[in-house]
């Protein structure tokens, strides 16, 4: 039996069952790379398209703010002021930077080999004697028979469970330092102005 089960194992094709996996993470990975870059100059930017991004799309902000200006006399009167900010909308968005951190690949083999034989034999045996006398010489007759019968069966029987379990961890990345000097150079583009009175 202990053959017969590493055959079995060794019929198993693990290059496709552990190739399989990793290569369907790889592709996952790049999926969550191209959704990213399609994030970014979706929402990001106000171009006609994917391919022309265009200008970043900015976000205007109009409220009170509370500034400190000089009357008639010079004295700082604090006087509220309508105010305008413009931010781009992408410094403002969580980006999506997914990796994946840790694959598990969990294969469990169960292979239960069961041999029953069987085997009936019987045999029986029968003899009989008999004896002839007369006037002549005396004649005897011996018969004898005999038979054996003997049957075996066996059965092979064999269950095989398979289980395969994929574990995958993935995590937010860290912004690629393009991404952060992109974002340092969108930051500085923000600006607070008054507003024009109405």
């Amino acid at each position: 039996m202990a053959g017969t089960e590493g055959q079995e194992l060794s019929n198993i094709n693990f290059e496709s069952m552990i190739g399989g996996p990793l290569n369907a993470v790889i592709k996952a990975q790049a999926q969550a790379a191209q959704t990213s870059v399609d994030f970014i100059k979706s929402v990001g930017f106000n171009g006609p398209d994917v391919e022309n991004p265009g200008k970043p799309t900015m976000v205007t902000f109009e409220y009170d703010k509370v500034i400190e200006k000089p009357d008639a006399e010079g004295k700082p009167v604090p006087t509220v002021t309508p105010m305008k900010l413009t931010v781009p909308i992408l410094t403002m968005l969580p980006i999506p930077f997914i990796r994946v951190e840790e694959v598990t690949i969990d294969f469990n083999a169960k292979i239960n080999s069961v041999v029953e034989a069987k085997t009936a034999s019987s045999s029986e045996l029968n003899t009989s004697l008999a004896v002839k006398a007369g006037w002549g010489p005396v004649s005897a007759e011996l018969k004898c028979s005999y038979s054996s019968k003997k049957s075996s069966s066996s059965t092979d029987k064999t269950e095989r469970t398979y289980s395969l379990v994929i574990h995958v961890r993935a995590v937010q990345d860290e912004l690629p330092a393009g991404m952060e000097k992109l974002l340092g150079i969108l930051e500085n583009s923000i600006k607070e102005v008054p507003s024009a009175a109405p």
